[in-house]
């Protein structure tokens, strides 16, 4: 079987406190697989990136291997109604522990562990909102 290329090589989300975020996305995606791969300083603001353990950001890395980064912005941050993004969970065990460490570092409850038949056969989501009220969601289809 063919790998399947990544859609998207990278997103960032802006948040407004860097420590609190951390915190936040090392605890809810650590159980999914992922950690945090890189972090530096930007005119804009301090960024970060999570990805599996041992890739980096593209160019460095592979590109569409670690997409996920936040990055401190000055202003007040206003998620935009309808936005969420989704992480790839391996088990129904691992988003149960996203949504828990999740609510443990701060986030609120979007939706509980659980299966999302009206989204189709096997689908096993969570969904949470982040200290700044971005909603994430993890899912998976292992243990149909």
């Amino acid at each position: 079987m063919t790998p399947i290329q990544p859609m998207i090589e990278h997103m960032s989300i802006g948040i407004s406190d860097y420590a609190r975020s951390l915190a936040f996305y090392d605890a809810a995606l650590a159980p999914l697989g992922f950690v945090r791969v890189s972090s530096h300083e930007e005119p804009e603001g301090e960024s970060a990136c999570w990805g599996p353990e041992g890739e980096m950001p593209s160019p460095e890395g592979t590109p569409g291997a670690a997409p996920f980064w936040i990055q401190h912005r000055a202003e007040a941050i206003t998620p935009p109604p309808g936005f969420h993004l989704c992480f790839m969970a391996p088990t129904r065990r691992a988003v149960e522990a996203f949504h828990a460490a999740g609510l443990a570092a701060g986030g609120r409850d979007a939706g509980g562990p659980g299966l999302r038949p009206h989204y189709g056969d096997g689908y096993f989501a969570a969904f949470l909102f982040d200290p700044d009220g971005w909603k994430i969601e993890a899912v998976t289809y292992t243990d149909a």
